[in-house]
Parts: structure tokens; sequence; C-alpha cells
């Protein structure tokens, strides 16, 4: 099969999309093999535009280093790993071995480094690409360095012309794991298999369930124990093998395997006195204890009196006498899930709260245990179904299908991969929404029992997807001022409190229990933190205080989903994430490599392009000579940073450019503006030429106004090509183009405050637009996607529509905490309540984004447009210039 590549320079990416979509590639006839042959006639292909920013950071003086000759790569602080995003980085990578990184790590203290100068006699066009300054941060930080100029051919990298084809195969994998979802994927659990061994036949002598029984002798680890393989806990492998060992003891079955299995638990029972409290399994101090017993009761060698064994001992104890008795017979609790660990049991009563499957609280080792004391026909046929689907084994909890279609929703959301699979969410979250209660939910449908868990994560996911669900149900998990997971429980889990503060942040105005739960739940989180516990009885994940410091840094507002995307795949742990039920277990359509795989690729893919992106935006913005009129370096990337961080799909690159070209060119105006607002006639005559599109032979006496007239041509010739084609054609769009900066020059011209800030003396944030800004770029990001009515029925809207106005208001509020916090001291109390005002007017905002209640702005995609940019301004009035260059870098700069 013939491979067709495009071979892109940076500066054709200038001008950008239109590079992807349609000129004559470079063919590579002969597929695969004669692609690799010319790859190795050729050598690797230079990277000077990379090398020479792993150059710039060295601790020395030196200057941008000089093209290479392809044999030794040129030595730097950082580098990007040559595995890549997609075939894209891919065939990029196998063509030029190890990329060359534009962003690095600076060591703390390093050196400011600066470019070198261009001669003082050279034009602002004749100027190569200028460099970041480095930026110097106390600890480790991220710093943002521009490519350099690449120096021919071989510099460009080589891009498939449709990589997306690379990444098929694991979409179609993801597809088909989210449409098996059936009652759950878990593994199985040798405890609950060993409780479900011991029941014997109703009707005779022997097991009821051999299989069981053949599944815990064909699964023992080398090591003589049963229990998770990839991961030693000490709770796990002593349960698990002391389990198993009763179970064939029982039946006078397999004795190598037992003293086996005896000798791993006489070696090891130490490490319980040396495992955290924290990762203790469900209902481990009162069932544990109660197999012990059992084995007593069968003659087996244990170390019963071990000094590890005796605050086992007696914290079951404790936890019996605390136990409502009555209670507990009377309404279903959590308790129900370990009744195999308890005395005194009056099951006339406890069948009456047996759930509609026939388990105890989905149990099947609690409900084994019932099924000996009681025989009950319903415990049975749950027990018997399990057995058979699992071939013998029997997980340690089951159905688990709500936990599973919410938390594989919540990962492929959280790893940036969720546009793939639109259809398959949408069916999830209608699943969801049909077992949807005013009471609450938890891991299985028709549950009597409820967990804030399960509860706040539905809920979040069903509010963000459209559902209408109240936040009355988190009533039902409030006590005394506090929240909790369970009723009766004895301990609080991060995780419930974690997705309780998720889910908070979810509000809209008047929701005072939600307001409450953030509270509760955001000091709790902070003070764990504080103290360095911030782990978890439910889950060991690969980086759970990372996954709670940034929901706790960075709420639903001011989280850009590719902030966050990025974030997530350094915490996601894949398979390896593993859960805390009666004993470890995994959720393979919650946990896998398969995500991680697809996303890294998916990130890395879409990072190729950004990067190209970015160098024909620097090569832009020096044409156009923009750090003329106060619009400095370091703000071309932050803004397209915004951009992109927010529209990130390799189709939606027009609209990535449009919205950073305009943001760029609208501060320069503004600037302009601000700067000849005293000369009303120069003024006059600049707006009429940029307005009217008249003769400008009156700005040849003014250069700079020249300068920028031109740049405004050229950006709304170039948008207009570049736009998605209507059925009125390009000519119509340009014009849209046109009225739209028109009426924007107009608003700034008539703002009675067009001296901004200049009183006080106080800089602008480029990054937070005022209203006027942030309506254009929304109407020009609309157009170039081509919802050319859209756009306009923003401006018809914009006095009427509420959705505008609030989000406007939420513009000059910003814009005014911007200013007033410059000198915090003096305005904190004006600070204080601006953030209470842009807070309920962004809950009723989210309120009709969400809901979509709104009738006057008729696209949905208008309205994620208008939501998308007001939370880049939100994002970029609320952190500190360091950490948004840190955000860049991970972002625009370093692979996955």
């Amino acid at each position: 099969m013939t491979t067709m590549f495009l071979l892109l320079s940076p500066a054709a990416a200038a001008g950008s999309p239109s590079v992807l979509k349609g000129r004559r590639p470079c063919r590579i006839h002969g597929g695969k093999g004669a692609a690799a042959a010319a790859a190795r006639a050729t050598g690797p292909p230079r990277r000077a535009w990379w090398r020479a920013q792993a150059q710039v950071v060295r601790a020395t003086n030196t200057t941008a280093a000089q093209p290479h000759n392809g044999s030794a790569a040129a030595k730097g602080p950082f580098r990007i790993p040559g595995k890549g995003g997609g075939a894209a980085a891919a065939a990029a990578a196998r063509a030029t071995g190890p990329r060359r990184g534009v962003g690095w790590r600076a060591q703390a203290r390093a050196t400011t480094t600066t470019t070198q100068q261009p001669a003082d006699n050279t034009t602002a066009a004749d100027k190569a690409p200028a460099v970041f300054q480095s930026t110097h941060v106390e600890d480790e930080t991220e710093i943002t360095q521009w490519p350099g100029e690449p120096q021919d051919l071989y510099d460009y990298p080589l891009i498939p012309e449709d990589d997306e084809r690379g990444l098929q195969p694991l979409i179609d994998q993801v597809r088909a794991m989210l449409r098996s979802m059936n009652d759950g994927e878990i593994s199985v659990s040798a405890y609950d298999t060993a409780w479900v061994a011991l029941v014997p036949k109703l009707d005779g002598e022997g097991p009821q369930f051999p299989a069981t029984v053949r599944w815990i002798a064909d699964n023992q680890l080398p090591d003589g124990s049963w229990g998770d393989s990839a991961l030693f806990s000490a709770y796990d492998r002593m349960t698990n093998t002391l389990a198993c060992v009763v179970a064939l003891t029982k039946w006078s079955l397999e004795p190598e395997k037992c003293k086996t299995g005896l000798s791993f638990l006489h070696e090891n029972m130490w490490r319980l006195a040396e495992e955290e409290q924290e990762s203790m399994p469900i209902g481990f101090e009162i069932a544990f204890p109660s197999l012990i017993q059992t084995a007593r009761n069968l003659g087996i060698d244990f170390p019963y009196d071990h000094p590890a064994l005796q605050s086992i001992y007696s914290n079951r104890e404790i936890k019996l006498k605390r136990i409502p008795k009555d209670m507990m017979h009377r309404v279903p609790t959590s308790i129900l899930h370990s009744l195999e660990g308890m005395p005194d049991l009056d099951w006339a009563k406890l069948l009456n709260l047996q759930s509609s499957d026939g388990s105890f609280l989905y149990s099947p080792s609690a409900t084994a245990y019932a099924l000996m004391q009681t025989g009950d026909k319903k415990c049975f046929e749950y027990i018997d179904r399990i057995v058979k689907k699992f071939d013998g084994g029997v997980p340690n909890v089951y159905p688990v299908d709500l936990f599973e279609h919410i938390w594989a929703v919540d990962r492929l959301e959280r790893l940036g991969i969720a546009r793939y699979f639109q259809r398959e969410i949408k069916q999830c979250m209608d699943y969801v929404h049909r077992h949807w209660t005013e009471d609450g939910i938890c891991w299985a449908r028709n549950s009597n029992v409820k967990d804030v868990d399960d509860t706040a994560m539905a809920f979040r996911l069903l509010r963000l997807h459209g559902y209408n669900v109240s936040p009355s149900v988190f009533k039902n998990f409030e006590k005394d001022g506090e929240f909790f997971c369970f009723v009766g429980q004895s301990t609080q889990a991060v995780t419930g409190m974690y997705n309780l503060n998720r889910a908070s942040q979810i509000c809209f105005q008047g929701e005072d229990v939600l307001h409450r739960a953030r509270i509760f739940s955001y000091e709790f989180l902070r003070q764990r933190e504080i103290q360095g516990m911030l782990r978890d009885k439910w889950i060991l994940a690969k980086d759970l205080p990372g996954e709670v410091q940034y929901t706790l840094d960075f709420p639903w507002y001011a989280s850009l989903p590719r902030v966050e995307a990025r974030t997530y795949l350094d915490q996601y742990g894949g398979k390896d994430d593993t859960w805390i039920g009666k004993t470890l277990y995994r959720m393979p359509l919650v946990n896998n490599n398969v995500y991680l795989e697809l996303a890294r690729m998916d990130f890395n893919r879409c990072q190729v392009l950004h990067q190209l992106e970015c160098h024909g935006l620097q090569k832009w913005y020096n044409e156009n000579r923009l750090e003329n009129f106060g619009v400095a370096p370091q703000e071309v990337l932050r803004a397209y940073f915004l951009a992109a961080s927010c529209i990130f799909e390799p189709s939606r690159a027009v609209e990535r450019l449009a919205w950073a070209k305009t943001s760029l060119l609208a501060n320069a105006i503004s600037t302009h503006l601000h700067n000849i607002f005293s000369d009303k006639k120069r003024l006059e005559c600049f707006v009429r030429c940029l307005c009217e599109q008249s003769d400008i032979s009156g700005l040849k006496t003014n250069p700079n106004d020249t300068i920028l007239e031109r740049a405004l041509r050229r950006l709304i010739d170039i948008l207009a090509q570049e736009a998605q084609p209507i059925h009125e054609g390009q000519r119509f769009i340009h014009s849209i183009i046109s009225l739209t900066w028109m009426e924007w020059m107009m608003q700034k011209t008539n703002k009675e405050d067009i001296n901004y800030n200049k009183s006080n003396g106080i800089e602008p944030r480029h990054m937070v637009h005022d209203r006027q800004t942030y309506l254009l770029l929304v109407q020009i990001i609309e157009i170039c996607a081509g919802r050319i009515g859209e756009a306009v029925s923003v401006i018809n809207n914009k006095d009427n529509d509420r959705f505008i106005q609030l989000s406007c208001t939420i513009c000059d509020n910003l814009n005014n905490k911007v200013s007033l916090s410059q000198d915090i001291k003096k305005n904190e109390a004006t600070v204080n309540y601006i953030n209470k005002e842009i807070e309920l007017d962004m809950q009723e905002l989210a309120q009709s984004l969400l809901l979509r209640s709104d009738e006057k702005t008729s696209s949905s995609m208008t309205k994620q447009t208008l939501w998308d940019v007001l939370r880049s301004s939100y994002y970029a009035s609320h952190y500190p210039q360091d950490m948004i260059d840190r955000h860049i870098s991970r972002v625009i700069f370093e692979p996955v």
C-alpha cells in the first residue's frame, strides 16, 4: 500500500490549517519498505530549530547552536523522547530520532539567558523570531521557549497525511470494551470464592459448588499464598490464603497446597503489624478473626497467638459492640455486606433485607454465609448464577454495573479522549440516569443502601451531560454539619470526600447543600493534605494526592481541558490502579492500559501539531511587528496556549489559530488606540481606514498605523480563506469578518474608559479580555467554524440574551479583579466582593450552559464557545504567571 505524507515546514504552518487539508503532499512511493529505505538513505533530518533551544538554556552564555550534520545529536538539558502522538509523532521519531524539546525543566537558581539581539539598524520585519527569556523561579519550574528558525528542508517534521489511522485500532478496542458493559467486569476474589466453596450440598455431602474448589486448587500463587499476584498486601494475602486453606481443609482436599499455604501464613504473619490502617480491607477486623475461629474449629495449624493478631482481636470486640444490632436487623445498612463475620444474627429478620437479586448487599461471601445458615432459595440462585458466570471463581462484590459505567466515563473524559466515544458515553449516562434515585445510588442498581461516593460521581457526570438531577440527594449524606459516605461508618474515606468536592463544584445558584458540601469536603481534604494522609481505604492509585491537589487548586471553572488531560495522564495508573474491597480487586473497564496508551498517543499527536502552529504563530507575530504595539513575545505563546487548551482537536486548527491571532491583534490595536487617543485627528483617520477599508494614504505619515492596518487586512483575508466553507461563499465570509472587526473597533473607540488604567499606571493583562474583545473572539471562532448565523446572533442578542449578558458581566468583573489585585492590601474587601459576584454569575451561567434552557442562543456549540473563552479568562485571572507558564510547557512542549 502506498503511504502518503505531508512534509510541513513551520513556516508553512503559519498560514496553517490549509496545509493539513489540501496542498499537494510529498509522496513516498512503494509502501513501508520504500519509506524505510528513504529514511536510511537520507539519514536523520536535522532539527536545528529544536536543538537551538536545548542549547540556549545551558548555564553558559552561548548563543543558539548551529545545525549539525546529522551524525551525533547535540546534547541539551532536556530531550523530548522519540515516542509520539499517533502516526505523526511515530513517523517523526523514526525519521529524526529523539526530538528536541522547546520546553524544559530549568534547574533552581539557573542563570537567566536571552537570545542574541539583532543589530539596531534592522527592522522588526527583518528580525529573526524572538526567543523567550527564561524566567527565574525558586523551585524547579517549566520554562517556555520559542523554537528558532528552521534552516532547511531537513528541519521540517514529517507529518502523516491521516495519522488518526494509527489510533483507530485502539479506538475500536475501547469502543468494543464500552459496548460490552453489562453487570461489570471485575476480578475474582479468592476469599469470597472460598466462602462459596464452604457451602455444603443442600441434599448430600461435599461442596455444593465444586467448581469453586477447583478454582482454588488451580489459582495458588508460587509462594503458597492466594490473592492479587501483581501487588502484595499483607491484609489481602492473609485473608485470601487463610480462607482458601480453610475451604480445602473442610473438604480434606489438596493437602500439599494447604501445607504451603500454612507455611506462607506462618512466615508472613508479622507483616500485618507493618501494614497501614488506611489500606485495611472492608470488614477485615471482623471477618478475619471469624476465619481464624473457623480454622481453630477445623484443627488447622495456625499461629493463633501471634503478636500481630492481638490488636486485631481487640478491635473486633470493640467494633462488634459498636454495631447497633437492632438497627441492622430493621433497615438496610452497609453491615449487610460483611455478615460472614457476624455472630448472633436473627436470620428471619435479615432475610427481609435481602437485595432484589437474592444477595446480601451484592456480597458473595455474605450471601454464601446466609445460604449456609438458611438454605434460602434466592441466596442459592444468586450464588449459582455468579459461579457459572465467573467459571468457578466469584468476585468480592457483584454486580458493579453503576460503578463501572460511571467511573469508565470519568476516566475517558479526564484522559481527554471522550470525543471518540460520544455515542457510547451517552448510552452509559442514559443507563445511570435510568437507575438514579432521589436517595442516591451505590455501585449496583436497585440497591437499598446508598453511598456518597457513587452518588457524587454520578451526580457530577449527569449534570455535566445535561440531565436534570437535584442536589437534594446529598441531604441524605449530611448529619450535624458533616457529610458521610455510609450511615454508621467508622472512618471517612478520602475518595468519598474527593468526589463529593468534585460534585459540589457543579453548583447552580441557591443550592445551599452543595455549598455546604464543598466547604466540608475542601476542609477535610486540605487537612488530610497537610497531615500527609491522602491515602484511601478503597483504592490504591498511582497518584491520589496529585488528583486531590489538582481538584482543589483548579476547580471546574478554572480547569482547562488540556491542562486537566496532561495532568491526569501522569496520575492515571492504568491497569496498576487497584481497588480495595474485602480483598484487592481490579476493574478492567475502568483501569486499563488501553485507555492510557490511546490517551498518550492522542495527546502527543495533537501536541506535534500544536508545536507547529506555535512556530507559525511566532512567525506571524514577527512579520506583523506586534511587539511594537506592546504585545510581548511571551503573550504570543500564552494566547495560543489558552486557545489550544480549550480547542485542541486537530480538526479545529482553524478555530484555534483564529482565536490566538485575533486575541493578539486585538490587544495590539487596543494598545495603539490607547496611545493615540489624545490625537483625535489621527485616531479618526486610523479607525476610518480600518473600518471602511478606504484609501490608506492618510496613514503613510504614521508607519505604525499602516502596519496595523495591513496586519488586520491580512488576517481577515486568511481567516476568510481558512474558515469552513458555507453556501454563500468565501466573499460573504470575508464581509462578515470585516463587519465583526468594524463593530469591535467602533465599540473600542466609543468606550468611555478607553484610557484604561492610564491614571493608576496598572498594566492590562492581555489574557483577561474586556467584554468587547471577548465577544469579538467568540464571533470570529464561530465564523471560522462555519456557524455564521450563530456569530451574527451573538451581536444581535448581546443586549437581550441572558447568557451573553452574564458572560460579559463576568468579563468586566474579571478585569476589575485583575486590576484591583495588583494592590490587594488596599482593595481586599472590594476584590472579595467581586469574587462573590463572579461566583454567583458563574453558577447561573453554568446552569444555562448545562441545562440548555436558554432558547435565544440557538446553538449549544456557540454556548460552548462562549463558555470556553470565558473560562480561559477566568483561569488567567486566578493564577500567577509562573504557574501558567508551567502549564504551557507541559501542555504544548512536553510529550507524555
